[in-house]
């Protein structure tokens, strides 16, 4: 199945009682640092402090009350988890977790505090979806896959719909790409303005580890589709945007979230309309990366 505008829209409607408006914050400091005007949707004060509630609810709404009986499942470094598990309770079922045992120890614990069933898994990706398998075999739960899901890709997508909303003459909107599940709704739900992307040069052991998947078949479809362009950044400059962002503009966010901000200075977008999708502000506070 594909998602076009009308999935993004139809998504925002049913989403629209269970999450947050998140306000669009401007920074004369950090336009100073950017060299562009710069527009924060600011995601990270989400409800479970990522986007992903986003996607996640629109998931967990879109289900018939049969499917929704046997619970949903999910593997996550964290975020996905803990907006899944939000979403569940918020329906009044029960949300089945798959978490790597090197998941940074804030996500595990909002994850458990939101009430899902976790079970741990090794770090790699073949761990995760393997111990998944076992657990949807025994639960007969419903999977919502992170970002290659259309109820997800679309349901992220309203963060960017709400933006252009608010801002609507943004020369170029930038995200950051793990997944590619957030960027891919975005792209569809702003399509024809410019969509930038920005990713970890080192995956593996980036500091941003929300984005240490890569794109799945559909998302990476959606984004050469829509011509977004590409910006992998190193970890200086991940570290680099974070503290910026937290020292010009107080806000607290994650070095995910930090990924798309320093995507936009690598672009060089001086003095443009530029919005950044700020995905999320869940930071362990004990293991700051500076």
């Amino acid at each position: 199945m594909s998602v076009d505008r009308t999935h993004v829209e139809e998504a925002a409607r049913r989403i629209a009682p269970f999450v947050h408006r998140t306000p669009v914050l401007r920074s004369r400091s950090l336009d100073a640092w950017m060299g562009a005007d710069v527009f924060v949707k600011a995601e990270h004060l989400q409800r479970v402090g990522a986007f992903k509630h986003r996607g996640a609810t629109n998931a967990v709404q879109s289900l018939t009350d049969a499917e929704a009986s046997r619970g949903v499942a999910a593997h996550s470094s964290g975020n996905h988890g803990a907006a899944l598990a939000l979403a569940a309770s918020t329906r009044g079922v029960t949300a089945f977790v798959v978490m790597p045992e090197g998941a940074s120890a804030a996500k595990r614990a909002a994850v458990e505090r939101y009430g899902a069933r976790i079970t741990t898994c090794d770090n790699t990706l073949d761990a995760r979806r393997s111990v998944l398998t076992e657990v949807l075999e025994r639960t007969g739960a419903v999977e919502v896959h992170p970002f290659d899901d259309v109820r997800v890709i679309a349901g992220a997508g309203t963060a960017a719909l709400e933006l252009i909303g608010d801002v609507p003459d943004l020369d170029a909107v930038v995200t950051p790409v793990g997944g590619g599940g957030l960027c891919s709704g975005t792209c569809i739900a702003i399509a024809p303005v410019r969509v930038i992307g920005g990713s970890p040069r080192d995956r593996a052991t980036s500091s941003a580890d929300g984005l240490r998947t890569g794109c799945s078949g559909r998302t990476r479809a959606i984004l050469d589709a829509h011509g977004v362009e590409e910006l992998v950044v190193d970890e200086p400059a991940i570290i680099a945007a974070m503290r910026a962002v937290w020292e010009r503009t107080k806000q607290v966010i994650e070095p995910s979230a930090a990924v798309a901000f320093a995507a936009a200075k690598a672009a060089r977008l001086d003095g443009a309309r530029v919005g950044i999708i700020c995905s999320g502000g869940n930071v362990d506070l004990d293991e700051l990366p500076w």
